[in-house]
């Protein structure tokens, strides 16, 4: 297998509207970024990755962008990313920033000429077609909700958009197109960033002809990824865009890749680089989906949540390579999805054992601001409180068509909507959470009091200096990044065990993921041994031993038996 900086790597990804205010006007900035650089230096991640900070009109917090050379100016201006930059090298820390080329704003420029007249210049730079019947030219539904197409009265003509009608999906098919992306590329890696995460890059090919798509369950639309996800000349276009800028700098490639199989990771994330350095799937984090797309308040299942990440982690070894994650700024918390947030006791534990398990992993992982705090979804009391546009769209669209009721449907949204991810920064306990002087664009979880992060950094015993010790011991032991997977006990329902092997080591990793003792039977070779990390101090490693509630632990065989 070959090493690579990224794959020993650990990330901390910033959403930074919700991160740090610097100036006092309620949005987090990237001065604010610079000024607790020093904390995520403690913490010991290799990378921060950026979300979008570009100009835009903010309709989709940011991923609808109007100038991908530009600051939004809510957010400081380039010297201050210039200054970023610098100094999270300057500290050994690494800058990937978001890459959104699927679509733009529509204000964006490009997009403002193209909608001037059919024979415009740029006309060809988006996705224009007659319509069909006096409807539009298909029957695909918008990811946001509604028809993926939107009339443009001035010239008789739809465009397509497969998330908000704001976004006009870009036409990668016109080399124009290509050549502007890769040229902007290019600029920011000579500004000295280490790396892109490529927002929906999967669909950036669709299929010429655009036929109608298989119906949505219980929707009016049909469905557009059997001719836009892993679309005809997808990688073609990231092995162009390899060659054109990606293979020049040394960078950390992550791709979204929606509707991702193992055989088609291992084409975008193949060991030979050719494309991307690794892909982000989302197998387990649809475990928990209901009929109504994610709106569920379904639990994810520990047999079916182990036999997906662990088909993940046999199909790519030797050939690609895993994105872990738990958590991200289109995910709910994990310890209030998957862990237990009802008492500060379960959800430290709970925290701890989530984090235990996916960080012993074979793959890069992925750490989302307040993550290592265990941070829990948001207060949301009524609509109002969200901001979310896929969370408005949706409660309008499932309670307006009478599928759900409203109060349901609320139910659903505090459970599973995006903004669980996008609630400020809890840094200490005051009343605005040490994250802004001013009034907060988003309401502030008022569990602040409790979690936080000054609170954490002086308590030895809390989930920061836990997420701490796991990326030391990542950095320490190479076993925990190259090693090899197997599960074990794969239908024990409360257990989540698997072992390492490298170079004649051992890694045992045994999880209990459940509120309940569960038995556990652990081989001699690794009885009596003391763990390298564990949720609980007093762990003692022997045979026929019942995990208490959340125990989980790691324990190394450094020589395996002759």
């Amino acid at each position: 297998m070959k090493k690579a900086w990224w794959k020993e790597a650990v990330v901390y990804q910033v959403y930074p509207r919700s991160f740090q205010d610097s100036n006092g006007d309620g949005v987090g900035d990237l001065p604010g970024v610079t000024a607790r650089l020093p904390y995520l230096q403690q913490l010991g991640v290799d990378v921060i990755w950026l979300s979008p900070f570009y100009r835009s009109p903010g309709r989709d917090n940011g991923y609808d962008i109007s100038d991908y050379r530009a600051i939004q100016p809510e957010f400081g201006a380039l010297e201050d990313f210039d200054r970023l930059v610098a100094q999270a090298h300057a500290l050994g820390i690494k800058i990937v920033i978001d890459l959104v080329v699927n679509h733009t704003s529509q204000e964006h420029p490009w997009f403002r000429e193209s909608r001037k007249s059919r024979d415009n210049p740029y006309r060809d730079y988006y996705i224009w077609r007659d319509g069909v019947n006096g409807g539009p030219p298909n029957n695909w539904g918008s990811n946001f909700s509604g028809s993926a197409w939107k009339l443009d009265e001035a010239t008789g003509q739809y465009y397509l958009h497969t998330f908000g009608d704001f976004q006009p999906d870009l036409n990668w098919e016109n080399p124009a197109v290509r050549r502007e992306v890769y040229d902007m590329m290019d600029w920011w890696c000579r500004r000295g960033v280490d790396g892109f995460r490529m927002d929906v890059i999967s669909m950036i090919s669709k299929t010429p002809e655009m036929p109608d798509g298989p119906r949505n369950p219980g929707s009016s639309y049909g469905s557009f990824a059997p001719y836009v996800v892993n679309g005809p000349r997808v990688h073609e276009f990231l092995r162009e865009m390899n060659r054109e800028v990606l293979s020049r700098y040394d960078l950390l490639t992550v791709g979204e890749c929606s509707g991702l199989t193992v055989e088609q990771a291992c084409r975008y994330a193949s060991e030979e680089g050719t494309e991307l350095t690794m892909a982000f799937q989302f197998e387990h984090m649809d475990l928990d989906g209901g009929e109504s797309f994610k709106w569920s308040l379904r639990r994810m299942d520990l047999r079916e949540l182990k036999e997906t990440l662990s088909r993940w982690q046999y199909g790519l070894e030797g050939r690609a390579w895993n994105s872990l994650y738990w958590c991200n700024h289109d995910q709910p918390r994990i310890v209030s999805r998957l862990g237990d947030d009802s008492t500060p006791e379960s959800r430290e534990r709970s925290a701890k054992a989530l984090a235990l398990c996916l960080h012993m992993m074979q793959g890069t992982p992925y750490i989302y601001q307040g993550e290592e705090l265990a941070m829990t979804n948001g207060d949301f009391r009524s609509l109002e409180d969200f901001r979310d546009v896929e969370s408005l769209n949706a409660y309008r669209e499932l309670t307006g068509s009478g599928r759900l009721e409203p109060e349901e449907m609320l139910s659903y949204l505090r459970y599973k909507s995006r903004d669980n991810a996008r609630t400020p920064m809890q840094w200490d306990g005051s009343e605005r959470a040490g994250f802004t002087q001013g009034t907060p664009w988003i309401g502030i979880n008022p569990n602040c009091r409790e979690i936080n992060a000054a609170e954490q950094l002086a308590r030895p015993d809390s989930v920061f200096h836990f997420y701490r010790r796991l990326i030391a011991l990542r950095h320490a032991h190479e076993i925990i990044v190259y090693g090899s997977y197997q599960l074990l006990w794969p239908e024990d329902g409360q257990i989540f065990a698997y072992l390492r092997q490298w170079e004649g080591q051992r890694l045992l990793v045994v999880c209990n993921l459940s509120g309940q003792c569960a038995p556990a039977e652990i081989g001699p070779e690794f009885c009596g041994r003391e763990p390298l990390i564990a949720t609980y101090d007093d762990t003692a490693v022997g045979p026929g031993m019942t995990l208490r509630p959340w125990e989980a632990f790691a324990v190394l065989q450094e020589e395996a038996a002759q």
